[in-house]
């Protein structure tokens, strides 16, 4: 069994910052691609960043260049540093994990979601 846990999440005005993590824990044998995904009322799921095993990162434009993410492999977690918050970034933000359970198994996992809600 793999459990994601997610925390970091809150309110905060336009021109914010907030940092995102989630940590994986259980039956890892490794980590492949981490990313976060955003579900804002009335909109599907989308892609935020994303970072590779290699540590190459992909973002949507929307937040090029405002978030970040980084990975510590060490402790099975990925981070999300979101700067210059909009109210448009306001979501619950999910992470999903592929994670090697064996040698030649992997799987989708995604965290509980957290909000971030940014006021204008």
């Amino acid at each position: 069994q793999v459990q994601l846990v997610e925390s970091g999440g809150g309110l905060v005005q336009a021109g914010g910052s907030l940092r995102l993590s989630c940590v994986a824990s259980g039956s890892i044998f490794s980590i492949n691609d981490m990313g976060w995904y955003r579900q804002a009322p009335g909109k599907q799921r989308e892609l935020v960043a994303a970072i590779s095993s290699g540590s190459r990162t992909n973002y949507a434009d929307s937040v090029r260049g405002r978030f970040t993410i980084s990975r510590d492999n060490a402790k099975n977690t990925v981070y999300l540093q979101m700067n210059s918050l909009k109210p448009e970034d306001t979501a619950v933000y999910y992470c999903n994990l592929k994670i090697y359970v064996s040698l030649r198994t992997i799987n989708d996992y995604w965290g509980q979601g957290t909000q971030v809600t940014v006021s204008s």
